[in-house]
C-alpha cells in the first residue's frame, strides 16, 4: 500500500528547513537544491510543492507571520501593564531561539523585497498587521489612562515601532554586545518615558 503523505505537514518541513539554510548560509545559499536536501527530499519531490524559489520563500514567510500571529492571540497576557506590554512586544523581539529564527529569516526576506516584487505583497501585509499589534499596545496604555498628556498617538506607535526593528536589528547583529537584558532595558525604558507614574 503506498505510503500516505500529509501535503501540509510536508510544506512546513520544507519550509523549516528554509529557514534553517537561510540562518546557517544565507539567503544567496538558499536554492531549491540545497533546500531539498535539508528537508530530505528530491529536487522533483520539492517543486511538486513550490514550483519557484519565490513561491517556496513567500511560503516560508507567510509561516512566520503566521506563527507570531497564533502565539500572540494564544497568550493569556497578565500581570501588570508594563508586564503585559513587555510580554506583548516580545512576541516581535528575538528574546529565545525561536524568535531569533524567526527574525533572522525575516530581516533576509525583507531584504528580498527590494529585488522580487512578487514577496513586495506580504511584507506590505505583515508590517501592516506588526504596526497595528504596537498600536494596540500605545491604546491599552491609553486607555488605562496610563499616558502622559499631549502624546501624539499616531507619532508614538511608529516611533515604539522603529525602536522594536531597531532593537532586533542590533541584537541579531551583535548580541554579545546588545544582549536581551539590554533589549528588555531599553524598552522599558521607553514605555516608562511615555506613561505618567510607575507602571
Amino acid at each position: 500500500m503506498p505510503k500516505l503523505v500529509d501535503h501540509d505537514k510536508r510544506k512546513i518541513q520544507i519550509a523549516e528547513a528554509t529557514w534553517k539554510v537561510i540562518v546557517e548560509d544565507g539567503l544567496e545559499q538558499a536554492t531549491v537544491r540545497k533546500i531539498a536536501k535539508t528537508a530530505g527530499l528530491s529536487v522533483g519531490a520539492l517543486r511538486h510543492y513550490f514550483s519557484t524559489q519565490s513561491e517556496l520563500l513567500l511560503f516560508s514567510m507567510e509561516l512566520v507571520s503566521e506563527r507570531v500571529k497564533q502565539r500572540a492571540e494564544g497568550k493569556n497576557f497578565e500581570g501588570s501593564p508594563m508586564e503585559m506590554v513587555t510580554e506583548a512586544i516580545c512576541e516581535l523581539l528575538p528574546v529565545d531561539e525561536e524568535r531569533r529564527i524567526e527574525m533572522e529569516v525575516w530581516f533576509v526576506f525583507s531584504a528580498k523585497t527590494l529585488v522580487d516584487a512578487k514577496l513586495e505583497a506580504l511584507s506590505e501585509t505583515v508590517y501592516s498587521e506588526m504596526h497595528q499589534g504596537l498600536r494596540n499596545v500605545i491604546e491599552l496604555l491609553y486607555s488605562l489612562d496610563l499616558l502622559k498628556e499631549n502624546l501624539d498617538l499616531d507619532v508614538e506607535i511608529d516611533r515604539l515601532h522603529a525602536l522594536v526593528d531597531g532593537m532586533a536589528l542590533h541584537h541579531l547583529l551583535h548580541p554579545a554586545t546588545f544582549m536581551y537584558e539590554k533589549m528588555i532595558r531599553t524598552l522599558t525604558y521607553h514605555i516608562e518615558t511615555l506613561c505618567k507614574g510607575s507602571l
